[in-house]
């Protein structure tokens, strides 16, 4: 027996529920509350507080390396890739607008790529670094790389070249999903936890979802947002996990590393977290194996990842692991653009974000919503 209070708190059909409480889930039931702030709007997350790439990444905000940019020219064209900076450079700006940098932990302290001396990457990038500036100019209106090779010495890293960027930095993720999460309940959105929806049942009325250990849940509409856990619930929409291994040393006594780093066309990333290495990447070494749901770390990749800081990020200095950890990534099969799309008539799913969720998960949300609300 329920109470009419709990009926219309607590029980009432959902409006809108979106199925992931990462990034892009959040800010979709942050921008569909937005515009109908009268609707009931509920946001279910399999783990106990947001567990997915959100919160399992390296903290970088970033549009892309200058080796990984110019390949995605190659690969596709430079009107799509030029598009695509364009994008994640316009979420990276809405995301601090909304957040603010404080309550991120955002520091443009700028963005790096390294390349070994005689590296064949360096020679290509090098020989089209003036033609990549002038193609990007368009989104930024300056150039955007240019070549710091004396940081090398400055940080204390064995590297052969470092391309540069002033408009990119770290930040705190943890502190970013708090800040999400505090906003999205602010205006009005209910998050549950350790709600795992296992299955879906559409009809001409809405959406029944089947919850694991607890009561079904019917929504007039339903967002999905699960990311490389997608394919779990709905395998037919393409798209690949793709999991991304870090680790954290103990504390370095006089690391000088300032800012983000790339290497290998952007497979390997590294940053200074309070006084720490965090290192992360290498799933190029392991493709098959790394596409999995599965949180591990596998012996293959942490010792590529450890050898990486004995070699190029602290040469000639000892350190200790202190943590390890994996978080997956949602891939398409074919291009990097994400997935915003109606796949029923109440269901849309919002996923494939590449990586790079920091950067744009706040505008695929708006995307969703604005499906959603059609």
């Amino acid at each position: 027996m329920f109470s009419i209070w709990e009926q219309r708190s607590f029980l009432a059909e959902p409006h809108l529920a979106v199925v992931g409480a990462g990034i892009t889930g959040l800010f979709t039931a942050l921008h569909y509350k937005r515009r109908f702030p009268e609707h009931r709007v509920l946001v279910l997350e399999r783990g106990p507080h947001p567990s997915g790439a959100s919160v399992k990444n390296a903290g970088f905000a970033c549009f892309g390396s200058p080796s990984e940019i110019l390949a995605d020219i190659d690969a596709e064209s430079a009107e799509t890739a030029v598009a695509r900076v364009a994008e994640r450079w316009s979420g990276l700006q809405a995301l601090r607008a909304e957040l603010g940098d404080d309550r991120i932990g955002f520091e443009r302290t700028g963005g790096h790529e390294l390349f070994a001396e005689g590296d064949a990457l360096y020679t290509r990038v090098a020989d089209r670094f003036d033609e990549l500036n002038r193609t990007l100019s368009p989104v930024f209106g300056r150039p955007v790389y240019e070549w710091r090779d004396h940081l090398k010495g400055d940080m204390g890293l064995r590297t052969g070249h470092v391309a540069f960027t002033d408009l990119e930095g770290p930040l705190d993720t943890g502190k970013l999903m708090q800040a999400l999460l505090a906003k999205v309940r602010e205006a009005g959105v209910e998050v549950r936890f350790g709600h795992q929806v296992k299955g879906m049942d559409l009809d001409d009325s809405g959406v029944l979802l089947d919850i694991t250990g607890h009561e079904p849940v019917r929504a007039e509409h339903v967002v999905l947002a699960l990311n490389g856990y997608t394919s779990e619930l709905l395998p037919e929409a393409g798209i690949i996990p793709a999991r991304g291994q870090v680790l954290l040393t103990s504390p370095i006594p006089g690391l000088r590393l300032n800012g983000t780093f790339h290497a290998d066309e952007g497979y390997y990333y590294f940053r200074n977290y309070q006084g720490r290495v965090l290192l992360g990447g290498g799933r190029h070494l392991d493709k098959a194996g790394e596409t999995t749901t599965e949180d591990a770390v596998t012996p293959m990749i942490q010792e590529a990842l450890e050898r990486m800081l004995r070699e190029v990020i602290l040469p000639g200095q000892s350190f200790t692991i202190e943590q390890r950890w994996s978080g997956v990534m949602g891939f398409r099969t074919h291009g990097k653009s994400p997935l915003v799309e109606r796949t029923a008539q109440r269901i849309v799913i919002a996923a494939g974000l590449s990586g790079m969720g920091v950067a744009i998960g706040i505008r695929v949300a708006k995307k969703a919503a604005d499906l959603i609300a059609e």
